[in-house]
């Protein structure tokens, strides 16, 4: 929502300011402009970029226009998740997770929180360390440097679409030049005509530096930039989900584990200790509930 609002408040600034100086809608409006410079910039994508990154390309930047995932409802539902698992855990033994982790998708445990179920990635970085863990043998340290690396090959492979976004943001001017310059050229070609038309003419070759500025610093540049901050979001999220993963592995209580992922949120959602109690009871309870209407 913020990113539409700021994007009508771009260009109905610059409209409105354009209009006040009595400036006429339609000397902007320049299709053979408009065509040239968004032209270049698709076909620079496709030169640079291959498909898969392309596609992260399309898909982050429609991300956008949603509210982000990482709220503080999402933390507490990850940190009760966990919480439920060890207390599964300390009660039944490691051997009652295999088939949870091997088959989330399956998992009544797992399935009783959807929003986290679908995000892939995290899953998989949940069940693979999980996973290793009921195999055995490795120790928590080897254990915190695959999923430290697991963690850095996924926040660069997010950095990488955004790269190329920010790269053809930086080239929208010099398009917008190029654009500008082939308006020069038909505008040398009819000097010798009437000057409303010379005029005419002159402006929309104007126009095109016009729209590769404005495309580059009022749209595609702040776009790549949020999509940057959201990789980041992801990656605090996994930062929080390897704290509770190694005090798994290094066999803290649940409570306590639970409380040094809490300590590992970032502040602006992280909860506070009340609300994660209330939160890893009300599951706790639900799920002794659930054993007992089971007996």
């Amino acid at each position: 929502m913020f990113a539409i609002i700021g994007i009508l408040v771009v260009f109905g600034a610059i409209l409105a300011g354009y209009l006040m100086e009595k400036g006429s809608l339609l000397v902007l409006v320049q299709p053979a402009e408009l065509i040239i410079i968004a032209g270049a910039a698709l076909g620079t994508i496709f030169i640079a970029n291959p498909m898969h990154i392309i596609k992260d390309m399309a898909t982050g930047a429609m991300s956008i226009l949603k509210p982000s995932p990482f709220t503080k409802d999402r933390y507490l539902q990850t940190l009760r998740m966990i919480f439920e698992f060890l207390n599964k855990v300390r009660r039944e033994g490691l051997l009652s997770v295999e088939n949870d982790v091997e088959k989330p998708t399956e998992s009544v445990l797992f399935q009783k929180y959807p929003e986290l179920l679908n995000d892939h990635h995290a899953m998989d970085f949940v069940c693979d360390t999980l996973r290793m863990a009921i195999t055995g043998g490795v120790e928590p340290f080897d254990m915190d440097q695959m999923m430290e690396r697991d963690m850095d090959v996924h926040h660069h492979g997010a950095l990488v679409p955004i790269s190329a976004l920010t790269t053809v943001a930086d080239s929208l001017p010099g398009l917008g030049i190029v654009a500008a310059v082939l308006g020069v050229v038909i505008t040398m070609g009819a000097i010798g005509g009437p000057p409303e038309e010379v005029g005419r003419k002159v402006a929309a070759a104007l126009v095109g530096t016009f729209l590769g500025i404005l495309l580059c610093y009022g749209l595609v540049g702040p776009l790549s930039s949020n999509m940057s901050k959201r990789a980041d979001e992801h990656h605090e999220y996994l930062q929080v989900l390897r704290v509770l993963l190694l005090a798994f592995l290094k066999g803290s209580a649940p409570l306590i584990a639970i409380e040094m992922g809490r300590r590992a949120i970032p502040a602006r959602v992280r909860p506070s200790f009340d609300e994660m109690e209330r939160a890893c009871k009300g599951g706790a309870e639900q799920v002794e509930s659930e054993a007992a209407a089971a007996d």
